[in-house]
């Protein structure tokens, strides 16, 4: 077998099955052990199951000798966020307050039942905060999640568990959520493809306390896996009212069919939104890349969002939610849940029907000026976040002015509260401290232009790849 096959893209190993250079079980097993030396450096999985593992790729194996593979996800492995229902798993969110016996487990969500349609084999669950309530990875049940490129650094969060499992090779896919950059912010500080779709195009359920914040998405190493996995994940499903319509049309495919230059694509550039601050390597790296969508023929236009800061708006939004989740818990349930969320939910109390109200103008007025401005430009591009991962194991980085975890990534929650799709991809490296740090450049698209976004990362893909992480420091 190729000694390859840990960091292999979906892509390779499908290619590898069909060949029959890979093996389903073979890869499994590789992953499995992988998994059982290199977890504990990392903390990405809090269950593995290997005997459903290997159930699952021996099945694939028979399918693939008998020509009737499900798909191009068939046989290759993936894992879980653990706030998706799985049956037969537990899903206990990351919190000392649910337990495995509470329930007898027997639903998948739909992301998780579209994978198992589509032949992948499920390893096992990946760690997130507490409810993935906040932007790093480390909860009362898991303990801390650490970024493989510096152990002593965060992975991001709340889908830290799924960027360090595909960065770590523990896994060349995850599914995660994102309510406000929880795919995002993990996908860039550990260096690897992260789309938090359309809402609506990757169906929910049951539905998020957090409401139309919530987003389901594919973390991959590289645009076409991950054009690939969204695939499988959208579709109706009728449990979710806000799910879209199945698509008629593959992304992967027209991805395949994509020219490879960005000739007549508008693109415009915010590097701060009117209102955050990168870091002079994130700033450096972002216009580096622009550089290279100019010469793959785009027009870049700097423009002047002068958004003041909706983080406001947001955070009645979003603790309206936390507050729900924690209080559907029981009496005492706030002395017994992670600190950081308790302090939050103190600081963000008492919300009025009004607030809540002016908060939704807010991001419907949010959503008309993007709306309006992908009249005239196709994407808007930002950094992902103004720094690299610090250190792991706290909510904010050291200095931050704020103690919400909003005040270090103010490029996600924006598009949250608009509802496009926006993609991060690896935009370079700070190479200033003992270990390169990855950095991320965010894609924007109008809502339902998915394809579009995909489109621009993967052109930029082409001429600048993207760096796995062979091995743990």
């Amino acid at each position: 077998m190729d000694t390859s096959a840990r960091w292999s893209t979906a892509a390779h190993l499908a290619e590898g099955y069909r060949s029959g250079t890979f093996s389903p079980v073979s890869v499994t097993e590789e992953l499995l052990s992988a998994i059982e030396a290199d977890n504990p450096a990392v903390n990405a999985y809090c269950l593995v199951d290997a005997d459903a593992a290997i159930r699952d790729a021996r099945a694939s194996a028979e399918r693939h000798a008998a020509g009737v593979a499900l798909g191009p996800l068939d046989g290759v492995p993936v894992s879980i966020k653990d706030l998706f229902l799985t049956k037969g798993w537990p899903t206990l969110r990351g919190s000392e307050l649910i337990h495995a016996d509470d329930d007898e487990w027997a639903v998948d969500a739909p992301a998780v039942a579209r994978l198992r349609e589509a032949g992948a084999v499920l390893l096992g669950k990946v760690t997130t905060p507490e409810f993935g309530w906040k932007g790093v990875t480390d909860s009362p049940r898991c303990g801390v999640t650490r970024n493989p490129w510096d152990t002593e650094r965060t992975p991001g969060g709340s889908s830290g568990g799924s960027a360090a499992a595909v960065a770590a090779g523990l896994g060349p896919l995850s599914v995660g959520t994102d309510g406000g950059g929880s795919i995002r912010i993990p996908a860039s500080f550990c260096g690897i493809v992260g789309l938090k779709p359309t809402f609506g195009r990757v169906p929910l359920y049951p539905a998020s306390p957090f409401g139309t914040l919530a987003h389901a998405g594919p973390m991959t190493r590289t645009v076409a896996d991950c054009a690939t996995m969204l695939d499988v994940l959208s579709g109706f499903d009728p449990r979710d009212w806000w799910a879209m319509p199945t698509p008629t049309t593959s992304s992967a495919e027209l991805l395949s069919r994509a020219p490879h230059h960005l000739d007549g694509v508008r693109i415009a550039y915010s590097p701060d939104l009117g209102y955050g601050s990168n870091d002079p390597v994130v700033q450096q790296n972002t216009e580096a890349a622009l550089e290279i969508m100019r010469g793959l023929g785009a027009s870049v236009t700097q423009i002047e969002l002068g958004w003041e800061d909706p983080a406001w708006a947001y955070h009645i939004l979003w603790f309206s939610g936390a507050d729900v989740v924690v209080k559907a818990q029981g009496p005492g349930a706030t002395e017994k849940i992670d600190h950081g969320l308790a302090a939050a939910l103190t600081r963000h109390a008492d919300f009025s029907a009004t607030d809540y109200l002016d908060a939704t103008a807010l991001r419907m007025a949010l959503g008309v000026e993007m709306g309006q401005l992908h009249l005239d430009f196709d994407v808007l591009i930002t950094p992902s976040t103004p720094r690299v991962a610090f250190e792991a194991g706290v909510d904010v980085p050291a200095g931050s002015a704020s103690p919400d975890w909003t005040s270090w990534t103010p490029y996600s929650y924006p598009f949250n509260l608009t509802g496009q799709p926006a993609i991060t991809i690896p935009s370079g490296f700070d190479r200033s401290g003992a270990t390169a740090l990855p950095t991320g450049l965010q894609i924007v698209g109008a809502r339902h232009a998915d394809d579009t976004v995909l489109r621009v990362a993967a052109a930029y893909e082409r001429v600048a790849p993207f760096t796995t992480r062979e091995g743990i420091r």
